[in-house]
């Protein structure tokens, strides 16, 4: 008999995966990631993690599977909080949910998973694992989207490698979240009803800016406002002599000054801020609501536009360096001057849209076809073909 680990998060999703490994035959053992103790910048009564471990318990009693707590806090804090740290000081915006699941879940997890004798590890990802042969007649594994379009978090796993996913389960990817729902209210889980977890991976919903001030002091600075007219939007086209000078053109950031608008208010610190972001700006008079079209940590200066339309919110074209770029399928890899038409998204929940990947020497570009609002440096671009996801990367 086969035997899997599953990370019982407490949830519905992870307790109907548990099940339905059972289900299947497989020797089943739930484990609850206690990942964090800092509980005075989580809001309170949002997914304590003593409330979700006491959740786990009883859905591993009630289907009779072994169970214990295993404390990755430090492993945490190393890879997941103190780089969340390192890159807001940057002025760049990181995504832990993707980090926590290839350097936490499938990783110091899946490694205790397997010295207690585990073939697997299953999570309650809205994901699906295919496997086909590739060309040299290996077996190659595939990470897909799952069946609930409105739920597919294939995203958050679009740094897993081969390996990681040749021990993966994801037995819910087929199901849609009602039918989870149901499933757990048939057998009675004290996870049937429960609302799903939100903020950070494992620490649930925080105060960012509390959170952020425990390592990146505040800093009064300015917010400047850039009209939509702005002479930095009228840029001279120079004659491109290739493609690649011509990405390369387009994925440039627009430059600002302090002379660049109008100072309107103040600040306590630009690496609390994130393009595209609205809330927090505290800023009034406007027809339209102000949001960040860029931040200058070194200057420490916020730049804001108005309206969800303004032209510094939008580029066609990102660039991820070879050091970032992560092929699932590397199979697939492009070479250098290869392109491939993909369909990408740089957020989760967003609309997957037609772009254009082309390898170069240095890295890739990412073109769209439509121009993309808020590419934030630090965000990871995935890339699919149809409903598989074949890499992503950090955009630079």
């Amino acid at each position: 008999m086969k035997r899997v680990v599953v990370g019982l998060s407490g949830g519905v999703d992870s307790s109907v995966a548990a099940y339905l490994l059972q289900q299947q035959g497989y020797e089943v053992i739930g484990l609850f990631m206690k990942n964090w103790h800092d509980d005075s910048v989580t809001i309170s009564n949002e997914c304590p993690w003593l409330e979700d471990s006491n959740d786990a318990m009883l859905v591993a009693e009630k289907l009779g599977i072994p169970f214990q707590v295993v404390d990755l806090s430090k492993d945490y804090q190393e890879r997941i909080v103190d780089y969340m740290f390192n890159e807001y000081e940057r002025g760049r915006t990181p995504n832990p949910d993707v980090l926590c699941n290839r350097e936490i879940k499938f990783d110091v997890f899946m490694k205790i998973a397997l010295e207690l004798g585990a073939d697997y590890v299953a999570t309650g990802h809205y994901c699906r694992r295919g496997i086909v042969q590739s060309s040299d007649g290996n077996e190659v594994y595939q990470l897909k989207a799952g069946v609930d379009n409105n739920k597919d978090q294939s995203y958050f796993l679009c740094q897993l490698s081969q390996e990681q996913l040749s021990k993966a389960l994801f037995p819910i990817g087929e199901l849609t979240k009602p039918e989870v729902r149901e499933i757990a209210k048939e057998l009675d889980l004290v996870t049937a009803d429960k609302k799903d977890s939100q903020g950070l991976c494992f620490i649930g919903k925080v105060r960012l800016p509390e959170f952020l001030q425990q390592k990146l002091q505040p800093k009064e600075g300015v917010i400047v406002q850039v009209a939509k007219d702005n002479e930095t939007y009228v840029r001279e086209i120079p004659r491109f002599a290739n493609k690649e000078e011509e990405l390369a053109f387009y994925s440039q950031k627009y430059s600002y000054t302090i002379n660049s608008g109008k100072t309107v208010a103040k600040h306590q610190g630009a690496h609390y801020f994130t393009k595209g972001q609205r809330k927090g700006l505290a800023v009034g008079g406007t027809q339209e609501p102000l949001f960040v079209i860029e931040t200058d940590v070194k200057e420490n200066v916020i730049y804001a536009g108005e309206g969800k339309q303004h032209p510094g919110l939008y580029r066609k074209v990102l660039f991820v360096s070879n050091a970032e770029l992560h092929w699932i399928r590397e199979d697939l890899a492009l070479e250098q001057g290869e392109s491939m038409e993909v369909l990408a998204r740089i957020r989760y929940r967003q609309p997957l849209e037609k772009a254009t990947l082309y390898q170069t020497e240095g890295g890739m570009y990412v073109e769209f076809e439509n121009p993309q609002s808020a590419i934030q440096e630090g965000q990871f671009v995935a890339w699919h073909l149809e409903d598989e996801l074949l890499g992503s990367g950090v955009i630079a």
